[in-house]
């Protein structure tokens, strides 16, 4: 297939890249820099300076094209700056406006598929319960666009086009800034995000997300979890890190801390049990990790220290 993909360069997209190469399809990646242009060009992929903005310009640049694989996104670059006023302001564009657009253009230059990343932990708290994609989104004040970038693929669909939501649970790996921010605290013996010891925590590894994206090329039209086949509680997901790390269990934050982090407190304290079964039966794609317990210790041989050199693909 002829593959148009934004967020090329972030977390998600720089694997999914090379995979979608592998399997015989051509890439055709938006990029803003001419060292970010090189390093596609290098791997065989085409690349365009189109803007998610500019209706006109998308329409001409997806002619021809199958697919439409939209993985943009524009994320605080730390912890610290997530709860900025304004940190997410970039990113709400991104997904209100450029999703918006890049579904017209793909309507108008004929294209087929439309994938569309969102996020799974905009899920309502429901304790130990599982979660699956028919329980209804209850995103926070700074994440409520993940809906609108959501209704845009759905719009998409109709007749022949197919639109496919994959709604990803919390990304982790070895090259995340967010991830880098972290791992001095954990070393410290302090968890960096609030919620309770037994509340769940559902996460996806980085290959495993790109490898879900590449699967949706696949997929029948519709909304997909992108998880672990394991969550874990809040205790478990900081201790599985400091293990990896080396390190003693660190002490969570205690629960008045949570209203300290605003909206993004609230999330993050959520109890998500996320379930992926809809995604494993319908795909061939499965999880290389069932839970963080494996993913964060292949992540520690990867990266030294979890040093990250790239911003976070996905933070909601």
């Amino acid at each position: 297939m002829k593959v148009f993909l934004t967020g090329a360069s972030g977390v998600i997209g720089r694997r999914a890249v090379p995979l979608l190469l592998r399997q015989g399809h051509s890439v055709l990646a938006v990029v803003h820099t001419a060292e970010k242009r090189n390093a596609l060009e290098a791997q065989g992929a085409k690349a365009t300076e189109v803007s998610l903005f500019e209706l006109p310009g998308l329409v001409r640049v997806l002619e021809g094209y199958d697919v439409v694989m939209n993985l943009a996104t524009h994320m605080p670059a730390s912890i610290a700056r997530t709860l900025l006023p304004g940190a997410w302001t970039e990113n709400d564009r991104i997904r209100r406006e450029g999703s918006r657009n890049l579904v017209d253009a793909a309507i108008s230059a004929g294209v087929q598929r439309f994938v569309q990343e969102s996020f799974a932990p905009v899920y309502p708290d429901r304790g130990s319960a599982w979660i699956d994609e028919s329980v209804p989104l209850d995103p926070v004040a700074y994440n409520r666009t993940v809906v609108d970038a959501e209704r845009s693929a759905v719009r998409f669909s109709g007749g022949s086009r197919r639109g496919i939501v994959l709604r990803f649970a919390a990304f982790y790996g070895p090259d995340s800034r967010m991830h880098a921010d972290m791992i001095p605290l954990v070393r410290r013996g302090f968890a960096p995000m609030p919620g309770p010891a037994g509340a769940f925590i559902s996460s996806v590894s980085h290959d495993d997300a790109a490898a879900a994206a590449v699967a949706a090329l696949e997929l029948p039209t519709g909304v997909y979890n992108v998880s672990d086949d394991e969550p874990v509680t809040h205790r478990q997901y900081w201790d599985a890190l400091a293990a990896a790390l080396g390190v003693r269990s660190p002490k969570l934050p205690p629960s008045w801390a949570t209203f300290l982090f605003g909206s993004i407190g609230k999330l993050a304290a959520r109890s998500l049990r996320i379930s992926n079964r809809k995604l494993r039966e319908t795909s061939n794609w499965a999880p290389r990790y069932p839970s963080v317990r494996e993913g964060w210790r292949d992540a520690a041989k990867q990266a030294e220290g979890f040093r990250g050199n790239s911003s976070l693909g996905q933070a909601g």
